[in-house]
Parts: structure tokens; C-alpha cells; sequence
């Protein structure tokens, strides 16, 4: 890691269903950090859930919308930000994150995201025939972006509880908080 890094803030990225949310809240909690979770966000300002912004804007426009939270995060601090699946793939999104925060990738195999995923219809990019195999396609168009994470961490054997302390740990190493004077 950089020593030119300043890291005020984690980041947990990961494909869909691999716990970012569930991780991440427990995670800031245990730290006493904020939490935000970029989805639902903007769902949240947008007021419509991200599946009805790709049918109407398309994943373009929502991408763009996604970057310019990115670049606002950076202004966050003590916060522990869960993102979308395709966030640290867009621009320089996982640039500019790592640049405040400290980012883990939660993994898991294609096929335990299907079991996870597929009883949740919001999911737009699984709207498809064949949505394991759809998963498998996006897992490897991503993976590059998601190996680049600080640390990788693997949620298909794990519980969540120990998940969360291996994260925590490891964060509190390299957590640099400003010093007081």
C-alpha cells in the first residue's frame, strides 16, 4: 500500500449477493463509522429503485450517476461505503476510492451468488435466460477490478460474524486517523 495514502474510510465492493451490505453495516458498526451504501443511495435521491433507472436511463446514465457519488465519498470520513457490483469497474471509481478508503472485495463462486440472488427479483442484470451463466460473464469481466482490492475476502465458507472480524483486524492495521496536536 502506498505510504502517500491517507485512509479515512472503508470500502467494501464485490458482485451482487456476495454480502456487501450485510458486511459492511456490521463492519461500521463495530468500528463506530458511518455507513453507506451506494445503491440505495440512490435509490434514495432518485426516489425509484435502480432497476426502474436502468429500464428508463439506461446503465450508462446510472454509471455517470454512480461516478458522481464516487467522487462526493471522497469527502466522507470514518464512513465504511458498500457499493454496487459494477461500481469499481466504471472509469476511475476504484482509483478514487482507494485514495480515502481502505477496500475490501467480498467473493464468492458463481454458483453459491445464483443460490443468494436468485430469490431476489430487483436484480437487473439477471434479468436473462440464463442468469448463472450471466454471473459467470460479469464475475469475469470483473474480476481484475475486484482482485485490485487492498484484500480479498472469500464469504462462501465464512460466517458473517467472522467475516466481519477479519475486516475489522485488518482495517484497524492500516486505519492512519489524523492525530490531534
Amino acid at each position: 500500500m502506498s505510504p502517500d495514502r491517507h485512509i479515512r474510510n472503508l470500502a467494501v465492493i464485490g458482485f451482487m449477493a456476495t454480502g456487501k451490505s450485510t458486511v459492511g453495516r456490521l463492519v461500521a458498526r463495530e468500528l463506530r463509522f458511518d455507513f453507506v451504501d451506494t445503491d440505495a443511495l440512490i435509490e434514495s435521491r432518485l426516489r425509484r429503485p435502480i432497476r426502474a433507472v436502468f429500464e428508463t436511463e439506461g446503465e450508462a446514465w446510472f454509471r455517470d450517476y454512480e461516478r458522481t457519488l464516487v467522487i462526493e465519498l471522497a469527502g466522507y470520513d470514518k464512513t465504511v461505503i458498500a457499493t454496487g457490483g459494477g461500481l469499481p469497474v466504471y472509469q476511475d471509481n476504484l482509483e478514487q476510492l482507494k485514495r480515502h478508503a481502505y477496500v475490501i472485495c467480498l467473493w464468492a463462486a458463481p454458483e453459491a451468488i445464483w443460490r443468494r440472488a436468485r430469490r431476489h427479483a430487483h436484480r437487473p442484470l439477471l434479468q436473462t435466460a440464463n442468469p448463472l451463466e450471466r454471473i459467470e460473464e460479469l464475475l469475469a469481466a470483473r474480476g481484475p477490478y475486484y482482485r485490485q482490492a487492498d484484500m480479498l475476502v472469500e464469504t462462501e465458507f465464512r460466517s458473517v460474524n467472522r467475516i466481519v472480524q477479519l475486516i475489522t483486524y485488518q482495517f484497524r492495521s492500516v486505519w492512519n486517523p489524523p492525530t490531534v496536536p
